[in-house]
């Protein structure tokens, strides 16, 4: 008799491991917004590994110099510098620019990976709150978005832009409406920069993570996965487990590699199929201000 017991998928290879040829990005510069920490950070590093010049942006000063330090130290790193920057602030972002290729060179990718989120029932979704996010996750990704293109546009170079989403931008995200409309038009730009900016050799394309631990995750899903038991915490996932955040940094690196080439305006899913589930059954609807413990709605 056969053991049936579902397994889940396997684990990935261990942290080290690249997953491309060693010097892949020996030479190149990559630019990584959100790079200090939690996801970005790890995307960086992988990039790191193959040989990469890095340049990773964020808010916090501290953060980014503890994250410069952990990259130039990864096996195989080229230069790392940082850069402190508001991704709303245009001004800034052509000085972060000019700072990098006076440094380094025009960075040939550019990963979109600063964003802001956190969860709300739509009625109590402030103006400010809604600009708050969709400023950082969709208009801030706009503003590198079209530094990176004009200058490479400018230089007659090719260039490789990677946009960090969320299922979401497909599916809806009740309790996120501010984050899952910012991503859809983030999802968009993948899409019409990709034809737009083709002809003259610029790829982009879209890479959206599930469920991967990290520092920077939001308060209801880190409490969430610290109430379940470490064997229990990828129980709801179709593949048994949630995600190693090198996964989506392997991805990021294949991407915007020369063996994607053929790719762009793609967005790539890494979340191990838990986006595309369906219960035979449908689960029992519970209002999205029930799951975040709000009583009925005041003005």
């Amino acid at each position: 008799m056969t053991d049936e017991t579902p397994r889940g998928l396997p684990a990935p290879p261990p942290l080290g491991t690249a997953a491309l040829p060693p010097g892949t990005y020996g030479g190149r510069v990559v630019l990584v917004t959100g790079g200090g920490t939690g996801l970005g950070k790890a995307i960086a590093a992988e990039f790191a590994r193959l040989g990469a010049d890095l340049v990773i942006a964020g808010r916090r000063a501290e953060q980014l110099k503890t994250a410069q330090e952990e990259l130039a130290a990864v096996p195989g790193a080229g230069r790392v510098t940082a850069a402190v920057c508001d991704i709303r602030d245009p001004e800034r972002i052509a000085e972060v620019f000019d700072a990098a290729q006076a440094a380094l060179g025009l960075p040939d990718v550019l990963v979109n990976n600063a964003a802001a989120n956190f969860p709300s029932p739509a009625e109590e979704l402030s103006p400010g709150a809604w600009r708050a996010v969709v400023d950082i996750t969709l208009t801030g990704t706009w503003f590198m978005t079209r530094e990176f293109g004009r200058r490479h546009l400018a230089a007659a170079t090719a260039g490789s832009i990677v946009n960090i989403g969320a299922s979401y931008a497909w599916t809806g995200g009740p309790g996120f409406a501010h984050s899952a409309a910012a991503k859809a038009g983030v999802k968009n730009l993948v899409e019409t920069l990709a034809v737009e900016w083709g002809p003259y050799g610029i790829q982009v394309n879209g890479l959206v993570p599930g469920l991967f631990p990290h520092a920077d995750m939001t308060e209801d899903i880190r409490d969430g996965l610290e109430r379940a038991a470490p064997d229990d915490r990828g129980s709801r996932q179709p593949a048994l487990r949630v995600g190693a955040p090198r996964e989506l940094g392997w991805a990021a690196t294949f991407l915007a590699s020369p063996f994607a080439r053929f790719i762009t305006g793609h967005t790539l899913v890494v979340d191990g199929a838990n986006w595309q589930r369906r219960a035979l059954v449908n689960p029992e609807v519970v209002p999205v201000r029930t799951q975040l413990g709000r009583g009925p709605f005041t003005p």
